[in-house]
């Protein structure tokens, strides 16, 4: 995954005022290969990259210090550039703790949709 950005901040009724709120969580990844960890996924470069070098499922963590309003998460993943790491299926989880985790979505990838600009 080249890029991974929050959405939020604003009530339901103020959409259009929505900022980008993942500096206000803790990430972590489940595992990464030398220089291809949290800063690669957060710098805001499609050059960059994270890359698992641990077992499936390979988990993307952001706790927030407070209750957090997310409205829209933005991924981009470039198959040409990371084939072999690339998810085929990306699946949400959100709750007041690591312990009470609740899907919120399930979405499953097409290979044609890779490469496409991030939604920004």
């Amino acid at each position: 995954i080249t890029s991974f950005c929050l959405w939020g901040g604003g009530s339901m009724e103020q959409r259009p005022k929505l900022r980008e709120i993942g500096g206000q969580g803790v990430w972590t990844v489940s595992s990464c290969k030398p220089g291809f960890g949290v800063m690669q996924l957060r710098d805001d470069s499609t050059d960059t990259y994270w890359q698992s070098d641990g077992p499936q499922p390979r988990l993307i963590t952001i706790e927030f210090l407070k209750k957090t309003a997310v409205q829209r998460i933005s991924i981009y993943a470039d198959y040409r550039q990371d084939e072999s790491y690339t998810p085929s299926k990306v699946c949400i989880k959100a709750g007041n703790s690591f312990f009470d985790l609740n899907t919120c979505e399930g979405i499953c990838i097409p290979g044609i949709c890779f490469g496409q600009s991030p939604e920004r």
